[in-house]
């Protein structure tokens, strides 16, 4: 896309979360009956990675529910120095929603989006400003990532299994390859990995074999 500095043309998928994170209680659907597994992990390091997100945001987009959770506990932050609680409870925020009302999105500044998501989007990006960022909303992300306007993806990858619950790509997404942006991507004490990736390609995968040539181990791309 053109005009990069005028447009807020980067939609970035900052995502340090799944499925019920912070409190046993968060998210129980679908029966997940293992929420909190990400605050044994949290840290001033996670911290400063994730203020280093809200910083570049000038709006926020979200699903229903995540709009839920996350008004449901950072409107409620007042500190003026919490960076990503006046990030959130200043900036303008967009939920997709058919059946959310206009009284019940009382999290302000906030607009319900509720026709076409590929073209609301669009015109969201088309706005002047910096980044127009996503956090959770799975499956918002998702629909993101088969229209193909996710400019970015932002991973906080912790060392635990949790097993079950919902996934960033579950089986049927659509296929992708990215790239490593490595200037922003790091190990963190304690062993979460932050990774930024930019997208590459979408709909079809690079393939190739491992074959034996003249005695010798060699790769064939396809």
């Amino acid at each position: 896309m053109e005009n990069r500095a005028a447009q807020r043309q980067h939609l970035r998928q900052s995502r340090q979360r799944l499925q019920g994170p912070g409190a046993p209680d968060e998210d129980r659907s679908d029966g997940f009956d293992r929420g909190g597994w990400l605050v044994p992990y949290a840290s001033a390091h996670t911290t400063e990675v994730v203020e280093g997100w809200f910083r570049e945001a000038d709006a926020f987009l979200f699903g229903r529910t995540s709009f839920g959770l996350l008004g449901g506990y950072w409107s409620k932050v007042t500190d003026p120095d919490d960076l990503i609680a006046t990030k959130l409870n200043t900036l303008p925020k967009y939920v997709v929603s058919s059946t959310l009302t206009d009284e019940e999105a009382d999290w302000s500044p906030t607009t319900v989006l509720r026709g076409d998501l590929v073209d609301e989007v669009r015109r969201l990006k088309e706005l002047p400003g910096r980044e127009l960022q996503v956090h959770g909303s799975w499956q918002l992300v998702q629909a993101l990532h088969r229209a193909g306007l996710v400019d970015v993806h932002r991973l906080l990858q912790y060392p635990v299994v949790v097993g079950t619950g919902k996934r960033l790509f579950p089986d049927g997404s659509t296929p992708a390859t990215f790239a490593t942006v490595e200037e922003r991507s790091r190990v963190l004490p304690g062993g979460v990995v932050s990774l930024t990736l930019d997208p590459v390609s979408r709909g079809a995968l690079s393939a190739g074999a491992y074959t034996v040539d003249e005695g010798r181990s060699a790769t064939v791309l396809g």
